[in-house]
């Protein structure tokens, strides 16, 4: 897979308390998204999600904005929430985020009415000492390796 630094919206960016990722994609004016390929952001977890207190969250959010700072005109296009525990739903198991594993947001097809200038990502993080390390990237959905890794079923001696 081929990542372009232009869409690219961090890179191995650790995350130890709510922030937005280190780059923003500048669409130069409000422009729809979408349309024509699906489009998605991947989230690539490069260090694994820390749960040492048990009460770590973890969420990825992809948002429009109307300024780069990702402060004014937020609209939130997705978002998926991990949570140490026993997650509540719609939130999913924060042990899924161990170092190699992707979290696909889609983002919807918009018009041009509803989108902005900027897309961007958000991390979004509870708990006494969340920390994870990822990269994100916006990407058609077709570029996305949607294989699923399963153990061998035997062993080597």
């Amino acid at each position: 897979m081929f990542i372009d630094a232009q869409s690219e919206f961090s890179s191995s960016q650790a995350v130890t308390t709510s922030a937005v990722g280190t780059n923003v994609i500048d669409l130069s004016q409000n422009r729809s998204i979408g349309n024509g390929e699906a489009m998605a952001v991947a989230f690539f977890v490069e260090v694994a999600a820390d749960q040492t207190t048990g009460d770590e969250d973890y969420t990825f959010e992809v948002e429009y904005s109307t300024d780069p700072a990702q402060t004014t005109g937020r609209q939130l296009m997705g978002r998926r929430v991990f949570e140490s525990g026993t997650p509540t739903a719609p939130a999913q198991d924060a042990d899924l985020l161990v170092a190699g594993f992707t979290v696909i947001i889609p983002i919807p097809p918009t018009k041009l009415t509803e989108s902005a200038q900027f897309i961007g990502i958000r991390y979004v993080t509870a708990g006494t000492t969340p920390i994870i390390t990822c990269s994100a990237a916006l990407m058609p959905m077709s570029d996305i390796d949607a294989t699923n890794d399963y153990a061998n079923n035997y062993t080597i001696a």
